[in-house]
């Protein structure tokens, strides 16, 4: 404390001392026994209330040194609270000290009260002037904030005189200068009052200067603190005059050829524009669009198609899936390098001076936590910023991937690396401050090192389109800090980054997004707006103690602090993080890295033991999917890679049925409703027809193809099979019922013919196993002129049907069919049971 107060001496010649009355006196006793107390020096005493302990004697101690200290005293001032002297503080005083004795037991020493016995007293009086008016105002009693305001800019009689409380909510107090004016009796008097609510000094008595001074001593001494103003006592020659005047004209001459040269460089800088990259120059493949998709972002899509699964990948808070993010990453090649792509949502930039030194300051820019900015492009419509690609994906990704194992020691890295980014940006950038710090945009490189990105370049995305008010937009204000929340125009400073790296320490800790225990309850909006208010306590992420190290706890709350004041810099973090990750220092990087490496090939067995299962439970259900669409042995074909060639079947026997009527029925209903009409009846006839040696080429609308015969040849049996079938399902139609119309039937109409066609497999994208040839065609048209609930038979069919002896046609005759003119055709009306000859003679029928 000496050593300060003789460099205080060297420095000023006013010392205002705020300290006890033991620790003034021994000040004052140095300062006389070093012969400051003469008047060259004046020493002000802070004492808003004066110690009873030594009463008007401050400077007595019975040590021996009084008198040398009552000497010292004479150069010192105190600054105490004006004690007021109106009949109604006396009577005030008298009572206070009565119930100090009756009610505590104790006795002042002195006849003086403390002034701030008065002013709790005023204080209660303004506490009780503004509740009244909130009652008056019919507004909320409980409510502090709306009370504390009413406070503000008014002025009242209290005990003490008159208060007066500012627009900030702080009182304009009154004060007194005391000094001793009667050096021989050594008692300090009153020489000056101030009053704050008048901002006016009255004089009360005059000031002793010590040493017979008539005033205060000067700001500078007059040869200046160091004798730099008083001349030397010997004089320069001519020449030595010369010789300084000509090297400070030098030195002058090289400073401002410094200076130029720097502008000039710097200017010559500016008109290069290195960072311009010409979108042309930039390659877009399909390698490069597949890296888009992050391992994180992979694991939630494949979590969303197999949604009956555990997800590896969770969602972040309030629904905003990471997969969702980082679609939307661009990543392309230019000069070799794979870089990702920002957007930025604007017209045109204007490449004004001080764009041109944002976009220079991040070109410089080279750290191995900083993302290095690659350029920028500003040609209309391509503007957008290119920085170096980290395929890891963000600390978001990384965190939320459950299939990614965490130690402690692995998250202090992650911890580590990013507060060494921050403190490279605050103290060897000029960028100084992030301004937008969260976990997506701490990414990982290859390396699993994080590194700081979207940083800077606030003039070049001025203006950028941004929809305001939605969800995506309140979950970026997570991370924000409550001073910025409030003043959106708020310059960002480090304490607010400092903020933002205490909610991604909630995100490590419990591996979740920000407020995730609240997320379930309150939507992002709600979550912001009372971080914005001011609560006690304030609103902030919960996180269990028990479940990380306590210094880690401490560091988070104290890097949440309310008051920016109150948070720790960058370089506390700093050190607070590198004490926990101890094994993170430069000295054992190489170990560090290692480590890291080690659990990621860990992490990285389990992840494709599990891929693995998962991809041969993916191409299961691939190969079931696939055999539903194509029959069996076409699928089988598809499966080995092998080519389907197209195949040409003597005879088989094709089944068509629509609905009639379909068309007036599905204008009177809505399409929810047809499409569960279609469901129901499609899953019934799919039911009937696995009962029989037949296979269903397609469903158009109410359409219905089935087919016998192919691919798997059946010999005759192919107008068997579909006959019966069409008799079961002739049957099925008469029991259905319709959802929406229970009273209503359905009336199926059937056209069967048998003849020779062509299969084939037709296109690559969900290809289609088609049939092609008259036989198709003749179907249908029987299909089209039939009858309600009937079949209606080719004479090809019939004559086969006939060799099993069992089934019942009726002749319909003759009719007209578009492109086959005048057919013969049957009605197919049911099957009998076969006789012991009738089996005979059909199993002999039966072709060899």
């Amino acid at each position: 404390m000496l050593d300060n107060l003789y460099t205080v001496f060297g420095l000023s010649r006013f010392i205002i001392i705020c300290a006890s009355a033991d620790e003034v006196r021994e000040i004052m006793l140095h300062a006389y026994d070093h012969g400051m107390t003469t008047g060259e020096y004046a020493f002000f005493n802070i004492e808003l209330y004066r110690d009873p302990k030594y009463g008007d004697f401050p400077w007595k101690r019975n040590d021996g040194r009084d008198a040398e200290a009552k000497k010292a005293y004479e150069a010192l001032m105190t600054v105490t609270l004006l004690t007021p002297t109106s009949d109604e503080y006396v009577e005030f005083s008298e009572e206070v000290k009565r119930r100090a004795k009756r009610d505590y037991n104790f006795t002042y020493e002195d006849d003086v009260v403390n002034n701030f016995v008065g002013a709790f007293h005023d204080a209660v009086i303004l506490y009780a002037l503004a509740l009244n008016e909130t009652l008056a105002a019919g507004e909320d009693p409980r409510n502090g904030m709306k009370i504390t305001r009413r406070m503000w800019n008014r002025t009242f009689e209290g005990i003490t005189g008159n208060v007066t409380i500012d627009g900030n909510g702080d009182r304009d107090a009154d004060y007194s200068l005391l000094d001793m004016t009667d050096p021989e009796r050594g008692t300090f008097e009153v020489v000056l009052n101030y009053y704050g609510d008048r901002k006016a000094v009255e004089k009360v008595a005059d000031i002793h200067w010590p040493g017979g001074a008539t005033g205060p001593p000067p700001d500078v001494p007059a040869c200046g603190f160091q004798n730099e103003f008083c001349p030397p006592k010997e004089e320069l020659s001519l020449i030595a005059i010369i010789g300084i005047v000509l090297a400070c004209l030098v030195i002058i001459v090289i400073v401002i050829a410094l200076l130029i040269y720097r502008k000039y460089k710097l200017e010559a800088e500016l008109a290069k524009m290195t960072w311009k990259v010409a979108w042309e120059d930039i390659s877009f493949s399909k390698t490069d669009r597949s890296r888009v998709m992050s391992t994180a972002a992979v694991n939630a899509a494949f979590s969303k198609s197999h949604g009956s699964r555990k997800s590896s990948t969770r969602c972040s808070s309030f629904g905003t899936c990471d997969f969702d993010r980082q679609i939307f990453t661009r990543v392309a090649q230019y000069k070799g390098n794979v870089i990702a792509i920002k957007k930025v949502n604007k017209k045109k930039v204007e490449l004004t001076r001080d764009v041109l030194l944002e976009l220079k300051y991040m070109r410089d820019l080279e750290h191995n936590h900083i993302v290095r900015f690659v350029g920028a492009c500003v040609d209309p419509p391509h503007i957008a910023m290119l920085t170096e690609y980290c395929p890891k994906g963000s600390l978001q990704d990384i965190l939320q991937n459950d299939a990614i194992k965490m130690d402690w020691v692995f998250r202090y890295s992650l911890m580590h690396d990013i507060i060494k980014g921050l403190h490279f940006l605050y103290h060897s950038s000029a960028i100084k401050v992030h301004g937008n710090l969260k976990s997506s945009n701490c990414v990982v490189d290859s390396r699993f090192v994080v590194k700081l990105t979207d940083f800077g370049l606030h003039k070049f995305k001025e203006d950028s389109k941004e929809i305001e008010n939605s969800h995506a937009y309140y979950q970026k204000l997570l991370w924000r800090s409550p001073e910025m929340l409030r003043d959106p125009n708020r310059k960002a400073s480090s304490d607010a980054d400092v903020y933002s790296f205490g909610i991604i320490l909630q995100e490590i800790i419990q591996r979740t997004g920000p407020y995730e225990s609240s997320s379930s309850t309150m939507t992002p909006q709600e979550i912001v707006e009372r971080v914005k208010n001011v609560e006690s306590p304030p609103f902030r992420p919960v996180v269990d103690k028990d479940s990380c190290p306590l210094e880690l706890h401490q560091l988070m709350e104290k890097c949440l602090a309310e008051l920016p004041s109150d948070r720790p810099d960058v370089s506390e973090v700093r050190s607070y993080v590198r004490k926990l990750n101890r094994n993170s220092d430069s000295e054992n990087i190489l170990d560090n890295l290692l480590q890291r490496m080690e659990q990621y090939a860990n992490n990285l067995e389990s992840l494709v033991e599990e891929r693995t299962e998962a991809f041969l439970e993916e191409k299961r259900k691939s190969e079931e999917l696939l055999y539903s669409i194509l029959p069996n042995s076409v699928a089988k074909q598809l499966c080995r890679g092998e080519s389907v060639e197209p195949e040409c079947y003597e005879m088989v026997t094709i089944y068509f049925s629509d609905i009639v009527g379909f068309t007036s029925l599905s204008a009177g209903s809505n399409p929810m409703q047809v499409v569960d009409l279609l469901n129901d009846l499609y899953t019934c006839f799919d039911t009937i027809i696995n009962n029989f040696d037949v296979y269903k080429v397609e469903t158009i609308g109410d359409a219905y193809m089935v087919v016998s015969g192919l691919p798997v040849r059946n010999g005759s049996r192919h107008a068997r099979e579909v006959a019966r079938m069409s008799l079961a399902l002739l049957q099925a139609v008469d029991n259905f019922k319709i959802r929406h119309r229970p009273n209503e039937k359905l009336k199926l109409r059937i056209g069967i013919h048998s003849g020779p066609c062509v299969s084939g497999v037709v296109g690559l994208k969900m290809p289609r196993y088609c049939l092609f040839g008259d036989t198709v065609n003749t179907a249908s048209r029987l299909e089209s002129n039939g009858e309600p609930l009937r079949i209606h038979v080719s004479t090809s069919t019939k004559m086969i049907l006939d060799t099993f002896h069992t089934f019942i046609l009726q002749l319909r005759g003759e009719i007209e069919m578009k492109g086959k003119g005048k057919q013969t055709t049957y009605w197919l009306l049911g099957e009998r049971p076969p006789t012991r000859e009738d089996s005979r003679s059909t199993i002999c029928s039966i072709p060899r």
